[in-house]
């Protein structure tokens, strides 16, 4: 293959069979790294810290609701955005294509909503400023999830898919170094993400060969209207019963996973007594963060060899659940080192695998931005609601037990749906 073929854009609807090169998976796997930072280090260490200051005088319970209610209140903006902007990106008419302007402008937009969210010290100014920097996430990563489905071929999605969830887990150590030891008040640690998100993001924007869409292309999709994109939204579970279930296991999945792990913070200082609830959560992170890339990678391309998606979604769902499960019932610092292993094997399995599956189920061609976007929705509106639902359970059943078995069900459930799938192995 020449050097010319291998950077030429893939036509928008074509179904990619070129494999992506090394250099292309770097700079895809460096995007998402700036995009993980950025959403997920404030939702694990900089965001409690905020809420916590602006409650100090309130007993903790009052911090811990209000820290869920600012990421649900982003949630259901973030339910909304997904497909609208999945949907806008398919229709993007730009001639640098059209998923690179809202890569690169929705890292801008939610490296604006960091850099503000900083200096906040009510909870209002908190909700807009984090539903802000949600939003910008929501734009760069369905763009980037798309990308995938239109130049990744399917005998590669499962190593590239990977390379999205080993980001995830090392942007979560590296972030919360970088806010913790480095850049240690939270003006400056959301301003380190902010810079972070947009430098990370510039190479693959700059790598990336995204074919513009051209007239023929476009009037395929009809005129962009308002009632055009929010028709389009709407995918008949009983015409693509494989989409509705995957979406189905991605939101139990996910769900479960964040009701624990977006709770760590306050588990480890309210329920263990932890002395330095902080500096054992970046412990128990590198564990998790070192098996999770390892499984990510490895399992990821396990899959595309055996041509398999399902049983490694219900194999990581049901080491999440386990995980969850053992702290419910023995919940200690050495039982949590336990379960951060096993929460590593399980989400970088799922992460891994659950893309490639998901794109294997789209709809269409013509709308894999929409419909990434919706998928998407199953992988950050749980993370959104689960700070709120977590909070919910634990004074719902009056402790940290309740919320743990109430994270193990639900990934249960998840990891049962997706052998619902017929079209995939």
């Amino acid at each position: 293959m020449t050097a010319e073929e291998q950077t030429a854009p893939v036509a928008a609807y074509a179904e990619p069979t070129r494999p992506v090169h090394a250099g292309w998976i770097a700079a895809f796997a460096g995007a998402w790294l700036g995009l993980w930072m950025a959403q997920l280090v404030p939702v694990q260490v900089l965001l409690p810290l905020q809420i916590a200051a602006q409650h100090a005088s309130d007993e903790w319970l009052t911090s811990l609701v209000s820290y869920g209610l600012v990421s649900a209140v982003a949630g259901a903006f973030v339910v909304v955005a997904y497909p609208i902007v999945g949907a806008l990106s398919d229709r993007t008419r730009s001639r640098f294509g059209r998923r690179r302007p809202w890569i690169l402008g929705g890292s801008l937009t939610a490296a604006a909503g960091l850099a503000l969210l900083g200096i906040q010290t009510e909870t209002v100014g908190t909700i807009v400023m984090w539903t802000v920097v949600m939003l910008g996430f929501c734009m760069a990563s369905a763009a980037l999830t798309a990308v995938m489905a239109d130049q990744v071929p399917e005998g590669q999605r499962g190593l590239v898919s990977g390379w999205i969830s080993a980001p995830n887990a090392l942007g979560i150590l590296l972030g919360i170094v970088l806010v913790t030891a480095v850049f240690t008040t939270i003006p400056s640690g959301y301003l380190a993400l902010a810079v972070c998100a947009v430098v990370l993001a510039v190479p693959f924007v700059v790598v990336l060969r995204d074919a513009p869409l051209s007239a023929s292309d476009a009037a395929r999709l009809g005129p962009l209207t308002a009632r055009s994109v929010l028709a389009s939204i709407w995918v008949d579970p009983r015409l693509h019963p494989d989409f509705a279930w995957t979406v189905t296991s991605r939101v139990l999945i996910n769900l479960g996973n964040a009701i624990a792990t977006t709770m760590l913070l306050y588990f480890f200082t309210f329920a263990l007594g932890v002395a330095d609830p902080t500096g054992f959560l970046v412990f128990t992170t590198v564990i998790y963060m070192v098996v999770t890339i390892v499984a990510s990678v490895a399992l990821g391309k396990l899959s595309d060899v055996l041509g398999r998606r399902r049983v490694f979604v219900l194999a990581s769902g049901t080491a999440q659940a386990v995980a969850a499960l053992l702290l419910a019932v023995a919940p200690a610092e050495s039982t949590s080192i336990v379960g951060a292993v096993l929460l590593g094997l399980g989400q970088g399995c799922f992460f891994a695998v659950d893309q490639a599956l998901a794109t294997q189920v789209l709809p269409s061609a013509e709308t894999r931005g929409k419909d990434v976007g919706i998928m998407n929705i199953a992988m950050a509106g749980p993370q959104a609601f689960g700070p709120l639902l977590g909070a919910g359970a634990v004074v719902l059943f009056g402790g940290f037990p309740g919320l743990f078995i109430a994270s193990g069900v639900t990934g249960l459930l998840g990891a049962v749906a997706v052998m619902r799938v017929r079209s995939v192995r």
